[in-house]
């Protein structure tokens, strides 16, 4: 019991944010140029303070009290293809994101969000797409991604799945409004490459790597078909 309240003990005094440092040392300078007549140095780091540790000591206490039946609250699990990212009071704790296995919290002063770190699919609708040869095709294809930063994927967006589905759909238009028809339907791994390198760019701040990409299906208009196919019955007569 002495090493779990020594484990939530160390993690309240480093629930620094780590996503905040370089924002908190970019103002310190800003503070720093503005008085540049002062002696005195200015101090950057900005702690807990004095009421969060209040209440994580409280909690502690209550804790103690309680015991055995806190552990409940006290004792969490993650599964091996989950990973746990906790917030103190409204601040990241350091050391990561939690898990596999068990973990600590503190409760009514720790919130934490499990995040799935499997790799998942996403058929990108049909897009109706016009080349750059002035043809309107639909095109559709398949994406591959997983977490790969759990706390980018919590901190810095607010639905990370949801924004690489719609990044992707957007970059699938852009990507094939650039191309004529005949080269959509003759380089679909190049397409594929390319796609996944834009992603890749796109969704790196969000903590999302996107694994593979492939083009599924590519629909011309019937109308169209029936003269590709007419010019091609003329060329083998």
């Amino acid at each position: 019991m002495i090493s779990l309240l020594s484990r939530i003990t160390e993690d309240s005094e480093g629930s620094r944010s780590p996503l905040t440092d370089d924002l908190e040392v970019e103002s310190c300078q800003k503070m720093g140029h503005s008085k540049k007549d002062s002696q005195d140095p200015i101090a950057c780091e900005e702690g807990p303070g004095i009421c969060a540790m209040m209440l994580t000591i409280v909690s502690l206490i209550l804790i103690v009290i309680s015991l055995p039946l806190s552990l409940f609250c006290v004792v969490k699990v993650v599964q091996e293809y989950e990973r746990a990212v906790i917030f103190r009071l409204g601040r990241l704790l350091t050391g990561g994101a939690r898990g596999p296995g068990v973990f600590f919290i503190i409760p009514c002063v720790d919130v934490y969000e499990k995040i799935d770190m499997r790799s998942q699919t996403f058929e990108i609708p049909p897009q109706e797409i016009l080349t750059k040869d002035s043809v309107t095709v639909f095109v559709n294809a398949i994406m591959y991604y997983k977490v790969a930063n759990a706390i980018h994927a919590v901190a810095n967006v607010d639905d990370y799945s949801g924004s690489a589905r719609l990044l992707a759909a957007t970059t699938l238009r852009n990507v094939l409004g650039t191309l004529t028809l005949g080269d959509i339907l003759c380089h679909r791994e190049a397409i594929a490459k390319e796609m996944k390198s834009t992603l890749d760019e796109g969704t790196e701040p969000w903590g999302v790597m996107v694994e593979r990409v492939e083009v599924k299906d590519v629909r011309v208009p019937e109308q169209l078909q029936r003269a590709m196919a007419a010019e091609a019955e003329a060329a083998r007569e």
